[in-house]
């Protein structure tokens, strides 16, 4: 790690781990900071990690961490696979590098804890990319909750319905497997949507859920579609449906219903595009605009998507930056991410034992109700072998 200089003059060195699709959004984000320096890329394909060198300036390539590691860097990026990603953070944090690291945070709950506790125990920080809570209309709404606007929200709804092609899973051997992929629709794209509902509405106590797969059940091992009812430790409920096997795409969207009567809902369509506020139904007014506006092409290539998302990864990037430079911590952390990792696994586990999945005790909120008491610890939950419902 380089040696601490003041945050008016310190250049941060960054080292990108993984060079697929995702990490050009790394690349664009970290290099439009003045206070940056990307100085390594690495990949296991070693012609990929050159080639991404070549297109981006990169003065070094390697194709292992260590050798990453030994160029002196500051941050780490991490855009590999889903279950690699605990190998390389705790590399990082024992080499005292600070990690930035792509959703989800990993695929089980005990390796995003052990993930936690080395970033703590090394004193650097963890910060996951959830960049869609960076959307204006994201902050909007949290905002109104905040300031009771809104108030606490009582009731959520979450729609992911998505399109996917047979050839998106079939492009990379390691999509749709359990053991290299972690889930389906609810691991890789639905976990966007999860952090956005349990950061709106707040900590789980209860999930029951079922998965099946409709669509891509004969490529894929995992899950395309899936559903859920969701409780939360304030005694506020929401739902939740997630599908790739949509056509044409319906995009996505988030409704919040507070304690005052009012409700919001953030859409994202096409996918990809910025969420906006469709719904600001506030006192004796409501504002709407179209969910799916006329003429727009609903079904977009996962380059166009990422390409998209590229502003927002780059406000989450400098709020990464940022909170190394003032010794705060990143809007979201290592324990934030693990947040929606436990919801989906739980819907996993509902489905596997057609039973819910309980965390906390549930707060009366003024409404009839029974307060659970935990029965199944969160870390003990597994996605290896859940059975499609």
């Amino acid at each position: 790690m380089t040696s601490p200089a003041s945050a008016s003059t310190r250049t941060f060195r960054v080292g990108i781990v993984g060079c697929g699709a995702i990490s050009r959004n790394h690349l664009e984000a970290f290099g439009a900071l003045e206070n940056v320096r990307i100085v390594g890329v690495c990949d296991i394909d070693l012609d990929r990690a050159r080639l991404t060198a070549e297109s981006w300036d990169v003065p070094n390539v390697v194709n292992t961490v260590d050798g990453l590691l030994e160029l002196g860097l500051d941050i780490i990026s991490v855009c590999t696979p889903h279950p690699t990603h605990e190998e390389v953070v705790l590399q990082a944090a024992a080499a005292g590098v600070h990690v930035l690291c792509e959703k989800p945070i990993s695929t089980d709950l005990p390796s995003a804890e052990r993930m936690a506790a080395a970033c703590a125990d090394a004193g650097v920080k963890l910060g996951v990319l959830f960049q869609r809570r960076f959307w204006p209309g994201a902050q909007r709404i949290r905002a109104a909750i905040d300031n009771g606007t809104l108030g606490r929200p009582i009731m959520g709804q979450c729609s992911v319905m998505l399109h996917r092609e047979p050839e998106y899973y079939s492009k990379d051997a390691w999509r749709g497997t359990w053991a290299n992929d972690g889930g389906g629709v609810l691991m890789t794209q639905a976990i966007h949507y999860i952090d956005l509902l349990q950061w709106f509405m707040g900590d789980i106590a209860e999930v029951y859920g079922k998965i099946n797969s409709y669509k891509h059940g004969a490529n894929i091992e995992v899950e395309d579609s899936a559903t859920a009812v969701l409780t939360f430790t304030s005694g506020a409920m929401a739902t939740l449906e997630a599908s790739t096997a949509v056509s044409p795409s319906l995009g996505v969207q988030i409704r919040i219903t507070g304690e005052t009567g009012a409700s919001a809902s953030l859409s994202e369509f096409p996918e990809g595009s910025d969420g906006r506020v469709d719904l600001w139904a506030v006192g004796e007014t409501i504002s709407t605009e179209s969910v799916h506006p006329a003429g727009v092409r609903p079904n977009v290539d996962l380059a166009t998507i990422n390409g998209q998302l590229i502003p927002h990864h780059t406000s989450q990037v400098r709020d990464f930056v940022a909170a190394l430079e003032n010794g705060t911590e990143p809007a979201i952390t290592g324990e934030d991410a693990t947040k929606a990792l436990r919801i989906l696994l739980a819907v996993y586990e509902s489905s596997r034992t057609g039973a819910p999945v309980r965390f906390a005790a549930v707060d009366q909120l003024g409404i009839t109700g029974q307060a659970a008491a935990p029965e199944a610890p969160a870390a003990e939950l597994t996605t290896r072998t859940p059975a499609a419902g």
